[in-house]
């Protein structure tokens, strides 16, 4: 299996002199999926910064965010996810000739847009993987901040990029500073990767008791210390489960078992993760808690540019913490690291059964730690299946969801 890290063949558009590089980069234009979101508003500061184009646009129901990024980036595709939404949308930009889009199909139509460069998949939920397969069918390059794409659908994406010499580039913070040590790794990385240290801040709740959690309301746990995130991220984040969907990336990523990945508490985010080397080396990728860096690099990969983050300062820190995770206490952390483990399906029905319990959990209908609950019951009760086949992958983030809907008496 062919790991993200790794080359693909010869790049004729690669230049010779630092002007020449400059140039490319500022005719640089990206498809955008999920520009509403955190990591969609981020990536289009970076747009603004350096020059970059957005040739196509997708969200969710914000047209007239959609339509103010298509006037100011004059964007020639949009794709308004929900179809209810598409007639304000054209009223909006009549007159424009923008062709616009609705749904899965015009998600997926999107990504595969060959006239820009990459595409960035930054939508949140399961929603995100068949875009991230039409891309890559259609000879293009994924800058990957959609979780899901992997944790359900590692298997068949990997796979796919390796057939079609196409690059997946990480966003996540974690994976991209894996990507980041890796780059300067000389030789056979594969080989060199002994092991991964993957970061985790903990989230709100780090050190309480289960009894402590049980009474835990949707205010509080969208109450992130260090990172400002979409809303289900950040309940990720809380319930832990979030560190456990990045280990199942970071396998399909670098090509590593679940046994060599180490989950570490870090609660200042400024070590965002580090690689082992054969010989016991440690190298690891420091910053300060700002997303627009990894999204920079997955843009502008293999270059570097001058960034909008602020410079990382040590002695203002002064020390940094490392803690081991409470896997009794939170429950969705264990249930992913075993369904890791198990392999298949089993990402896609932990997956499914988190987001579902987290939609839930936000509309109030079911407590803090009943997301727990549900995840480690729908894997324990659901058998998983070899996760080869698109199929298979969807029919299980199904049961997953109808699972958690009859634990809790959903209608």
């Amino acid at each position: 299996m062919r790991c993200c890290f790794e080359p693909k063949g010869n790049d004729p558009g690669q230049g010779s002199t630092l002007f020449f590089e400059t140039e490319r980069m500022k005719m640089k234009k990206i498809n955008l999926l999920g520009a509403g979101g955190s990591i969609g508003s981020q990536t289009v500061e970076v747009c603004r910064m350096h020059g970059f184009g957005i040739h196509s646009a997708a969200l969710k129901s914000n047209y007239r965010h959609l339509a103010k990024l298509a006037r100011e980036f004059d964007i020639k595709r949009l794709c308004i996810f929900d179809e209810e939404y598409s007639k304000p949308l054209k009223d909006e930009l009549f007159g424009s000739g923008i062709e616009i889009l609705t749904g899965m199909e015009g998600l997926c139509a999107l990504a595969a847009d060959d006239n820009a460069d990459i595409t960035v998949n930054s939508v949140v939920g399961m929603v995100g993987l068949e875009p991230t397969l039409s891309a890559l069918e259609n000879g293009m390059d994924v800058a990957l901040a959609n979780k899901e794409t992997l944790v359900a659908g590692g298997d068949i994406v990997m796979e796919l990029a390796r057939r079609n010499n196409r690059q997946i580039l990480p966003i996540d913070s974690e994976h991209s500073a894996v990507f980041q040590c890796l780059m300067g790794v000389s030789g056979d990385k594969v080989k060199q990767l002994s092991g991964i240290i993957l970061t985790a801040s903990g989230g709100p709740f780090f050190g309480r008791t289960k009894a402590e959690l049980e009474n835990v309301t949707a205010e509080q746990a969208l109450c992130h210390p260090n990172w400002s995130m979409g809303r289900k991220i950040t309940i990720d984040s809380a319930t832990m489960m979030n560190k456990g969907l990045e280990l199942m990336e970071a396998c399909h990523l670098f090509g590593v078992k679940p046994s060599q990945v180490e989950i570490i508490i870090h609660r200042q985010s400024v070590l965002h993760s580090a690689v082992v080397l054969s010989d016991n080396a440690v190298i690891a990728q420091l910053g300060v808690p700002d997303m627009k860096i990894p999204i920079q690099l997955a843009l502008t990969y293999p270059e570097r540019m001058p960034s909008l983050s602020a410079a990382l300062s040590l002695t203002d820190y002064g020390s940094l913490t490392f803690e081991k995770p409470d896997f009794d206490t939170f429950e969705c952390l264990s249930a992913a690291v075993s369904a890791a483990r198990k392999g298949g399906t089993a990402g896609s029905i932990v997956n499914g059964a988190n987001e579902r319990a987290v939609e839930l959990f936000l509309d109030g209908r079911i407590g803090f730690t009943d997301i727990g609950k549900g995840v480690a019951g729908a894997l324990d009760s659901i058998p998983a299946m070899p996760a080869d086949k698109l199929k298979n992958v969807l029919d299980a983030d199904r049961a997953a969801r109808k699972y958690i809907d009859d634990l809790f008496g959903v209608n």
